[in-house]
């Protein structure tokens, strides 16, 4: 099954500054072969629901060998029957019917 998930590691009791971490979080996901975007707050990503869920695994297992001793993760996820949907294609869809009336990145 196909999923998009936008997701939100949090080391604990990692410091103040968890930019560090949050790029090795990012290198995993570049490893998995899966499309993915970071945004301010998190990260997208999507792909086969194993997959993915086995990338999110795979952040919090090079967190912990990097010294992180607790890691808080929000996740929300969602998937559709009727047929795949993309992250693009979502967001290329409120762009659409906002037209011009706001000019996004």
């Amino acid at each position: 099954m196909h999923v998009i998930v936008d997701f939100t590691v949090v080391p604990v009791g990692a410091g103040v500054s968890l930019s560090h971490y949050i790029a090795e979080v990012e290198l995993v996901l570049r490893g998995t072969g899966l499309t993915y975007e970071l945004h301010a707050n998190g990260t997208n990503i999507e792909g086969e629901w194993d997959r993915v869920l086995g990338a999110i695994k795979a952040c919090h297992e090079r967190l912990h060998a990097l010294g992180v001793p607790r890691i808080h993760t929000d996740i929300k996820l969602g998937t559709r029957v009727d047929r795949e949907q993309h992250m693009g294609e979502k967001v290329a869809s409120v762009r659409e019917k906002l037209g011009d009336a706001l000019e996004i990145p």
